[in-house]
Order: structure tokens, then sequence, then C-alpha cells
């Protein structure tokens, strides 16, 4: 049995190799952090679907990319040995708003601009572009 010790940073670089790869979906074991994080990233567009597959002690997470999308550059940067927060006034855009942060904050995982509307900071996951 092996055991991760960077969870989101497992499912960031199984999407990246499963993107260069050159397939249409990967597969992540399940938890509630990483499904809200793939929520986020569908209703902005950046990944086609996500689906919860399997039985209860074994639930699995699949990630449909969108074909639009051809490959997405997902960098972890709050890391378990060095996390990363930020204020608000810290929050800038990522690549001058093309691309997009998602912040763990105390009303759940937003992305840079809905923490900027709603003036408040949080831990920063990674960055998508």
């Amino acid at each position: 049995m092996t055991y991760v010790t960077d969870p989101i940073g497992d499912l960031l670089t199984r999407i990246r190799n499963a993107q260069k790869a050159g397939k249409e979906s990967c597969l992540a074991p399940h938890s509630n952090l990483k499904l809200q994080l793939l929520e986020l990233l569908k209703s902005e567009g950046w990944i086609a679907d996500v689906e919860v597959i399997g039985e209860a002690p074994k639930l699995s997470l699949e990630v449909t990319f969108n074909p639009e999308k051809l490959s997405l550059t997902l960098t972890r940067t709050s890391k378990p040995g060095r996390r990363t927060y930020v204020g608000v006034a810290d929050l800038k855009p990522v690549l001058r708003g093309f691309g997009m942060a998602v912040l763990t904050t105390s009303q759940g995982l937003l992305t840079d601009s809905q923490a900027r509307t709603k003036k408040i900071g949080g831990e920063v996951l990674c960055t998508i572009s």
C-alpha cells in the first residue's frame, strides 16, 4: 500500500500526466477536498466533468478533460512542507486574469477572483493556467 503525503499534488500530477499522454480522462482516489476542487474547476470551465465512481470504501474520481483546454498548467503552490497564505491585499490575478488560483478560505474553496470579491484571503492550494 502506498501512502501519499500530498493528495492535492498527487491529483494535479495525475491530471498533468494524463493530458500529456493524450488521454480523455483520468482516475484519482476520492476525498471531499479533491471533489470540491474538481467541482470548482468544472464550474470555471477548466475541465469538462468530474464523476464519483465505485463502492463506498473504494471510491474514485473520474476527471474528464475539456477538449478546448488541451494542456493545463497546474502548479501546486502551498505544499505540506511549506504552506502559503495570502491576504486579500496580496492576492494578485494569475496571468493577468487568464489563469486562476484556488484558495481554501473560511468560506470554503474559492477562486482568486471570488476571494477578492468577498475580500477574504486564505491558503493558496494551486494555480491553473
